[in-house]
């Protein structure tokens, strides 16, 4: 039940939410017994961000919701990724993004919870 969540004041093109889509699908199996067959995206873009008073450059703040729970270890590895993926993609340079990441044992789904 991984569920990504992306704002950016990026334009996100149907190319580039493609993309997005593809290689967030690949990077969530980081995360022990996670994988795309259960993965949920928003991507929203356009969004009007500031980051340290500035907003005339790439920005994104990226959730990583989770059931169940990860190593810091693993977090960092996913990190690493999600920079990368975001950077590839968006242009969005690592000192411009946050990640955040939550970890819960209560998820509901089809009608009842896990």
């Amino acid at each position: 039940m991984p569920f990504i969540d992306t704002k950016t004041n990026v334009t996100i093109t149907k190319e580039k939410e493609k993309e997005l889509k593809e290689r967030l699908g690949k990077a969530i199996s980081i995360i022990p017994g996670k994988s795309e067959s259960w993965l949920m995206l928003a991507i929203e873009g356009d969004i009007p961000m500031y980051f340290k008073g500035d907003d005339s450059k790439p920005t994104a703040f990226i959730e990583v919701k989770i059931f169940g729970d990860a190593s810091r270890d693993i977090y960092s590895q996913m990190t690493k990724e999600l920079t990368t993926i975001y950077g590839d993609i968006l242009g969005v340079s690592p000192d411009r993004m946050y990640i955040r990441y939550f970890g819960s044992e209560d998820w509901g789904w089809n009608g009842s919870n896990f």
